[in-house]
């Protein structure tokens, strides 16, 4: 059910933002989890600078933007935002590398050996994680499970590229737990591989993810709202 449908008063960011965090909580209480090991991400793409200044002032420090261009376009005014943090965690292409090495503190959608050498030429120390592919859809990202063992073994070789985790983007679904198989399937790897960290679930799924083991809930729409279509 979409959280619009279950939160209808809820208007203010203030209330958005305590909604999410008690859904948060409660998800990581019945997973027998300590809620404090979940990040919470608000998502920011396209909205105005002012959402993250809002949402700072409301104590998030960890944002999640998807392009390199828009985010380098906001940068100047968040950047001297104290303790906040900005993630890439839309799909990069290797020829935008640079900037983005330069703008955010963690890249989460790191696919290629060629990628993250691009990363570490940069010599600036990031966290990244590995985008994983787990579903046919051709508009998705990442790679795939069988190329994980080369990806991880280069990105440790990397100095100034620090391994957080795993990230996945499901096939979208009305229904949360269509995202199980996925987010199961992600944890599992991680384990496989001696990873902690996992980036997984959003606005209408963050339980079943949480249930899941996700360490990261990347959440937009139930903090900020509907994103405007073009």
């Amino acid at each position: 059910m979409a959280y619009w449908n279950v939160h209808p008063a809820v208007e203010t960011l203030a209330e958005r933002l305590a909604a999410v965090r008690a859904r948060i909580q409660a998800a990581a209480e019945r997973s027998r989890r300590d809620p404090s090991t979940i990040t919470l991400l608000a998502v920011t793409k396209v909205f105005p600078v002012t959402a993250i200044l809002q949402a700072y002032k409301l104590g998030v420090l960890e944002f999640g933007e998807n392009y390199v261009q828009e985010f380098a376009g906001i940068a100047p005014d968040v950047r001297d935002l104290a303790g906040a943090r900005f993630h890439l965690i839309g799909h990069l292409q290797s020829n935008k590398s640079n900037v983005a090495a330069e703008l955010f503190d963690t890249i989460q959608t790191v696919d290629s050996t060629k990628l993250a050498r691009r990363l570490e030429s940069v010599g600036r120390r990031l966290d990244v994680m590995l985008e994983v592919k787990l579903s046919d859809e051709v508009a998705k990202s990442g790679a795939d499970p069988a190329e994980l063992p080369e990806l991880i073994a280069t990105v440790r070789e990397c100095p100034h590229l620090t391994l957080t985790g795993l990230m996945t983007m499901p096939p979208w679904s009305d229904d949360p737990e269509a995202a199980r198989p996925h987010f199961r399937r992600l944890r599992e790897l991680a384990e496989q591989h001696g990873l902690s960290g996992l980036s997984m679930g959003m606005s209408h799924d963050l339980e079943t993810a949480i249930e899941e083991g996700s360490t990261c809930v990347r959440v937009g729409t139930a903090l900020f709202g509907a994103r405007k279509k073009a």
